[in-house]
């Protein structure tokens, strides 16, 4: 059987109005569990631009504020239906409930027990502007008997919309935990009772160990055939086994004889910073009035209000510049363990030597990047193609040129032994190859720039002068001593 459930999305106000309609969206959408996005499909709209289109729609009819938009989710029972056949059933519920007014993206889920459908669609009908009103009753009305007539089609079990409709409100049903996770927002409580679990599995020593930690985390244990735990502020237990297979109760025992903080480490994967972006509202300042204005400038003249005294750091900028260019020359000498000026021309030689050796490395990585210009090429005008193509693929024959156009491109990547997913591959390497070169020349170029700087500072030095005679007077000192010892052996 297939039961319907419908959420909506509220105004976030402020300059951001579709932030949940756009958050809802890139839920449902997720690639890894729509069998790489193959299970994802949309009308009136195209799927990578459904949210860009939705707010337009929305400006066009001057209806930006309050409701956002709508969510419903079909819940199938548990090994009835196939994801394909769902995908089909929600196609045809989206066509007939909401295919002549409104922009809707549907998916199908798979990553669950039982597979289930997502729609999302705009609150405002792009055909006249009118705003979807849900009203009581709809759902036994309308909604649900168009999923009962799809489901006996494809002969699945439907259920009694009587029976669910008892004393005027819907029962609570197992098929609605889908919704409740979704509802509770991206934050569930199983990744907070995963990552605590993990951090008690590498402390503990024994199983009754593990119990304690977990204990004075505040958690909540309850024990039988199953391990369950509470964590505090969450309403209802938690069996673990059902956070995946590495949480039921032989798996803990066994991870915390083999695990520990060096099990951790040597698993652990480095993690590449990213670069967040947010939002921060900023208030204007309030402005004064007339009468403050006259008020706070009488109380400046009168001198009750003392001036503030400009900033004097001007005075030591180039004080402070010099103070982080020693610094950096301390550094550098320090890095490069030099006591004496042939230690500094010495290290200088090498870096030059270096910085000729990562010219070419990064000449080299150029002209072989430059060799595959042609499918790089190739692969971007296919990126390009890629939207036309997955509407095509999705049923839409308006596309067929670009298809085709598409196909042509593939053909000629495969005849040069490559695929479009190789081009990309192969693109990312010789990217990150040119930026290792090119940051190793900067680091290089950096360092012989510092030994240059104090090199000219030791040559423009008197005291240096005098200490390179004393190294030229001790080096013909030497050469004298050098011929002492060889003359008697001339006179024999």
């Amino acid at each position: 059987m297939a039961i319907t459930k419908i959420l909506y999305m509220k105004d976030c106000g402020g300059n951001y109005h579709g932030k949940h309609l756009k958050s809802s969206l890139e839920y449902v959408m997720n690639i890894e569990k729509t069998q790489n996005g193959r299970l994802i499909g949309a009308i009136n709209c195209q799927p990578d631009t459904a949210f860009e289109q939705m707010k337009e729609t929305k400006h066009k009819f001057n209806k930006v504020g309050k409701r956002q938009g709508y969510h419903l989710i079909l819940s199938f029972k548990e090994d009835e239906v196939e994801p394909d056949t769902a995908f089909e059933i929600t196609q045809k519920f989206v066509s007939e409930y909401l295919g002549k007014a409104y922009e809707a993206v549907f998916v199908v889920h798979d990553n669950t027990e039982h597979v289930h459908s997502h729609i999302i669609f705009n609150s405002v009908s792009f055909l006249d502007g009118k705003k979807y009103r849900y009203e009581k009753g709809d759902w036994a009305r309308d909604i649900q008997p168009i999923t009962n007539r799809l489901c006996r089609e494809y002969g699945l079990s439907i259920i009694d919309i009587e029976e669910e409709m008892r004393d005027g409100k819907r029962k609570s049903s197992e098929h609605y935990k889908e919704w409740n996770e979704y509802r509770d927002g991206k934050f569930l409580w199983s990744d907070m009772i995963r990552r605590d679990v993990d951090a008690c599995v590498l402390q503990a020593q024994t199983y009754e160990s593990f119990l304690e930690l977990i204990a004075e985390k505040g958690y909540e244990i309850k024990q039988g055939k199953h391990i369950a735990v509470k964590p505090p502020g969450m309403k209802r237990y938690r069996r673990c086994d059902t956070l995946g297979n590495d949480y039921t109760e032989e798996a803990i025992r066994e991870r915390i004889i083999k695990e520990d903080l060096a099990f951790y480490r040597s698993t652990r994967t480095e993690v590449k910073p990213q670069i967040v972006r947010c939002y921060v509202k900023r208030y204007r300042r309030a402005k004064m009035s007339g009468l403050q204005k006259r008020y706070y400038a009488k109380l400046y003249c009168t001198g009750q209000l003392k001036k503030q005294p400009y900033s004097q750091v001007w005075k030591y900028k180039e004080d402070i510049r010099k103070m982080h260019q020693l610094q950096a020359q301390y550094l550098f000498l320090a890095r490069h363990d030099i006591y004496h000026v042939e230690d500094l021309l010495s290290t200088i030689l090498i870096l030059t030597d270096h910085k000729k050796e990562t010219n070419q490395e990064k000449s080299k990585v150029y002209r072989a990047r430059q060799k595959c210009k042609s499918l790089f090429d190739l692969a971007d005008d296919m990126k390009e193609l890629l939207p036309a193509e997955k509407a095509f693929q999705q049923g839409d024959d308006f596309f067929s040129d670009e298809h085709h156009k598409f196909l042509k491109y593939e053909r000629q990547l495969s005849e040069q032994g490559y695929s479009y997913g190789e081009v990309e591959k192969l693109r990312e390497y010789y990217r990150e190859k040119a930026a290792e070169a090119k940051q190793k020349e900067t680091v290089i170029s950096r360092e012989l720039r510092i030994g240059e700087t104090i090199r000219k500072e030791i040559t423009t030095n008197d005291d240096s002068r005098v200490y390179q005679k004393e190294i030229e007077i001790e080096e013909k000192k030497e050469k004298i001593r050098d011929d002492r010892r060889t003359q008697p052996h001339r006179l024999r």
